[in-house]
């Protein structure tokens, strides 16, 4: 009984050396390790942060709307749905002249 608790306590230091390491730095990007380039993982982090925060809702103004799919929003407190941009549910639009440069 004691010999098995002991390898027991052995097996739980092994899994704690050999278990990946949480960290703040990164943040959800972390999965990458390090491939692709420090600043495309950036690029990634910010736009993922973006898309999984608390939006403000349009119908009840509250900051209850989040992202159910690519495009697709619903506020959690009144249970609205919206299509909207894939990474933010209102995106910034920029307008572009159609007319050639001279």
């Amino acid at each position: 009984m004691i010999r098995i608790i002991h390898l027991l306590e052995n097996l739980a230091e092994w899994r704690c050396v050999f278990e990946m390491g949480r960290t703040k730095k990164v943040r959800t990007t972390g999965r990458f390790g390090p491939r692709y380039g420090s600043t495309i993982r950036k690029r990634v982090a910010e736009i993922e942060s973006e898309q999984k925060a608390y939006h403000k809702c349009p119908n009840c103004e509250t900051r209850a709307l989040r992202r159910v799919a690519a495009g697709i929003w619903e506020c959690k407190k009144c249970k609205m749905k919206y299509a909207g941009g894939a990474w933010k549910p209102f995106p910034s639009v920029k307008i572009r002249s159609s007319a050639p440069k001279a």
